[in-house]
Order: C-alpha cells, then sequence, then structure tokens
C-alpha cells in the first residue's frame, strides 16, 4: 500500500479462470481499506470476456464503497475494449503508475 493507495499488480492471461486471483486480491484488507485502488497491468497481459466479468464486479463493488480504481499498463487495445464495455464508467485509465497515484 503506497499512502491512501493500495497496488494490485496484474500479469500474464486473465481468464475466467485467473480471474479469481484478481478478486482474491481485492479482497485483501489493505485493499479493501485503501481510498484508491490501483491496478498494474503489465505490458503482455491478455484480458477476456470472462476476465472482463470479474473486472466490473471488482469495479463496481469498490465504486459502493467509494473508492477509486485506477487502473494502468493497459495496450490501446485493451483501453478500446474497456471503453466499449463501460469498465470506464467504474474506473479511470491512466498512463502511467504515477499518474494513477496523484
Amino acid at each position: 500500500m503506497e499512502g491512501q493507495a493500495a497496488i494490485i499488480n496484474i500479469s500474464g492471461d486473465i481468464t475466467a479462470v485467473t480471474g479469481f486471483s484478481v478478486e482474491k486480491a481485492h479482497n485483501r484488507g489493505d485493499v479493501q481499506g485503501a481510498e484508491r485502488i490501483v491496478m498494474k497491468f503489465n505490458d503482455e497481459c491478455y484480458i477476456n470476456s470472462g476476465a472482463l466479468a470479474f473486472l466490473i464486479d471488482v469495479a463496481s463493488k469498490s465504486r459502493k464503497k467509494g473508492q477509486m480504481i485506477c487502473v494502468t499498463g493497459l495496450s490501446d487495445h485493451f483501453v478500446k475494449i474497456f471503453h466499449m464495455v463501460g469498465l470506464t464508467r467504474c474506473l479511470e485509465i491512466f498512463p502511467t503508475i504515477e499518474d494513477a497515484l496523484k
């Protein structure tokens, strides 16, 4: 946790099966108490439609609790996908982790 922000590092393929890992990280006590949650995707991340459902659920739960969800590290392709599926209504995308932590 950095200040009032919790950082979740995400790498590899995120699918309906591996999406549980993201949800588990989101449910950690230090993350639940944070005002801001930063999901830092590495450059090689692949996110399928099953994982998008997990991300929507995590983002909507956090939003209801007044937590800000910040995402960084997405490829241009996934930035477009997040906009298309409406995830950007529940979270904000930043170009760098430093920007997400401001």
